[in-house]
């Protein structure tokens, strides 16, 4: 009798202690198995599939350079005549490697950009300028290659990079006030 008791108290014990550890072992494993799934769960609703190589995609919208609008802006502000070319001076500044703030900041300096340019001349940076020498352009495009190629590369091909450092042969009889500003709106293009 004292064995069936001892028995009966063992099945009493054991028994749920037992199933205790068969539930957690079993959900364990199967947590293990099923981890995938349970993480896919976070991305329900979202599907992933390749685009085939024949799809071709057209697309409504055109993205736009931000020094592009930057430029626009800056030239609408001041009700500039430059404003439809500012998509101009951000590639020729792109194709000469030079900074494309440094061309309206010079205009901007020397002729309000363009608003006290000599006459028909569409020449807004006060380029090749002095004395009653007026150096004159068929148009905007034109000027503005030839002012960005000129300061890329006779300008650049000398070192001279920076507003300090074009004004020495640019307009050597400067104080600094043309630096300095060149410099304020290259700031304000930020």
């Amino acid at each position: 009798m004292k064995k069936k008791l001892i028995l009966l108290l063992a099945s009493f014990i054991l028994t749920p202690a037992f199933l205790f550890f068969c539930i957690i072992y079993f959900s364990y494993q199967s947590f293990e198995n099923n981890k995938s799934d349970y993480l896919s769960l976070q991305n329900q609703g979202v599907a992933f599939a390749a685009i085939p190589d024949d799809f071709i995609m057209e697309s409504a919208t055109v993205d736009k350079d931000a020094r592009v609008e930057i430029l626009s802006n800056f030239f609408a502000k001041y009700k500039s005549e430059l404003e439809p070319y500012a998509e101009d001076i951000v590639e020729t500044s792109d194709k000469y490697g030079l900074d494309y703030r440094l061309l309206p900041s010079i205009a901007m300096q020397e002729s309000n950009l363009c608003k006290k340019a000599p006459k028909d001349s569409f020449n807004c940076w006060g380029f090749g300028i002095y004395g009653k020498k007026v150096t004159r352009f068929e148009n905007f495009p034109q000027a503005i290659e030839t002012v960005t190629k000129t300061l890329a590369q006779d300008y650049g091909g000398m070192g001279l990079i920076t507003p300090e450092q074009i004004v020495k042969l640019y307009t050597p009889s400067s104080n600094g006030s043309w630096q300095n500003s060149v410099n304020y709106f290259i700031n304000q293009l930020q």
